[in-house]
């Protein structure tokens, strides 16, 4: 079963939020968060990159930037930028993209879950970036940002969510870099909260889809909490951490794509014919070209589009890791012709998340910086959910979920 529970949001005033909110901390770096915030002191980025409150060139790991952030996330609160429900709410969280929404359930999800392995992973995570996280969370005892979990599809929630969806939410902004709208609704009525509470635990599993990191920082600095209390009881804030929960069917997951610097030493033809030997190769032309289906892939080389399409016994339909299109193009294109293993480590290789589009993948080997691209089919939730199941873990630069959550919406304390 899947233990959640409500919590008292520490949120901006309504007619403040569009000042305090941003993108997560992990998708633009030091410069581009100081540029963003500009002279807004409200901005989320002053909590979540206080680096930019130094000079520039000041580490994100300096120890007193995580001072920082705890001085400003105080200041927040004592100014009134972020102030604390008087009671315990789950939320509700919409994302439209492209004309597509998906409606997300904000909740304090269970630390022991993840512990346990009832929250389920698909990604490996680093230790270092896992402890600049906990170092995060530690200075300001609370989850200032959320991670984004997706769960079973389950009726009647839907019918719950679209309930609330009807009447007019407490937040609702298009948000400025990527123009997607954000809409927040509180849940007030106690027996939709028991609702909630009721169906997930009904769920034997939840899912990371978005936030490996952040989901394993958040749960460890709770697990050290429930270790560092001797009248630890269980029912300690503490014991759980925020997540936003959708219904897996809603999620808008995006190829993930790979751009290489050289061919390891072959010719452009050398490397087609090399090609031959596990896909049927076929030239599109010049106009750019996007993988049809499953097992496909798009190269780009020369000016050239070309399709890909795996043969029959380069793949194993059983086994989740091994039907995988990632995994496809790593074994016998990134690995076996162009001898790059390792993917986390390589040099040779960069990866672009979709919503860039194939122009990017074009722009950067027309450029002359990259020597090739491949492009791939989306990996389905199905899929994600299928390895999470199994134990496996996915190989890495596999998934690109938009929209992003965005940060500062809602926060959850520790205590």
């Amino acid at each position: 079963m899947a233990i959640v529970k409500p919590f008292k949001g520490i949120r901006p005033p309504k007619e403040l939020v569009e000042k305090v909110e941003s993108r997560p901390y992990d998708v633009l770096d030091s410069e581009e968060a100081r540029a963003e915030a500009g002279d807004n002191e409200m901005s989320l980025y002053h909590i979540i990159k206080p680096e930019i409150d130094f000079p520039v060139g000041t580490s994100e790991y300096d120890p007193r930037v995580y001072e920082k952030a705890a001085e400003n996330f105080q200041k927040f609160q004592d100014k009134g930028w972020l102030v604390q429900d008087s009671r315990e709410h789950y939320y509700i969280y919409a994302q439209t993209m492209n004309g597509k929404t998906q409606y997300g359930l904000v909740v304090g999800a269970y630390v022991d879950d993840y512990m346990k392995g009832n929250i389920k992973k698909h990604e490996l995570t680093r230790r270092d970036k896992e402890e600049d996280r906990m170092k995060h969370v530690r200075v300001n005892n609370a989850n200032i940002e959320p991670v984004f979990f997706a769960y079973p599809d389950n009726a009647v929630l839907n019918e719950l969510i679209m309930r609330y969806a009807a009447t007019e939410p407490e937040y609702d902004f298009v948000a400025p870099i990527d123009g997607f709208r954000h809409q927040f609704w509180v849940i007030n009525d106690d027996k939709d909260t028991q609702v909630i509470t009721d169906e997930f635990a009904k769920m034997p599993s939840l899912y990371i889809a978005d936030g490996h990191h952040r989901s394993a920082a958040a749960a460890l600095v709770g697990a050290e909490k429930q270790k560092q209390n001797p009248n630890h009881n269980g029912t300690e804030e503490y014991n759980y951490f925020m997540a936003v929960c959708f219904q897996a069917s809603q999620l808008t997951i995006l190829d993930y794509n790979r751009v290489v610097k050289d061919l390891n030493g072959l010719s452009s033809e050398e490397f087609l014919a090399s090609l031959q030997v596990n896909f049927e190769v076929e030239d599109k032309g010049t106009e750019i070209y996007k993988p049809q289906q499953l097992h496909e892939f798009s190269l780009y080389l020369d000016e050239h589009w070309y399709s890909l399409k795996a043969k029959e016994g380069t793949y194993d339909n059983t086994d989740p890791i091994g039907v995988l299109d990632v995994d496809i193009s790593s074994r016998l294109i990134l690995d076996e012709i162009l001898n790059i293993g390792d993917l986390r480590s390589s040099q040779r290789i960069d990866f672009v998340g979709g919503l860039r589009g194939l122009k990017e993948l074009k722009r950067r080997v027309d450029s002359g910086e990259m020597r090739a691209a491949l492009a791939l089919y989306p990996v389905s939730m199905q899929q994600i959910m299928d390895i999470a199941d199994s134990g496996k873990i996915m190989p890495p630069k596999a998934t690109w979920f938009e929209p992003k959550l965005r940060s500062g919406l809602v926060i959850h304390k520790l205590s």
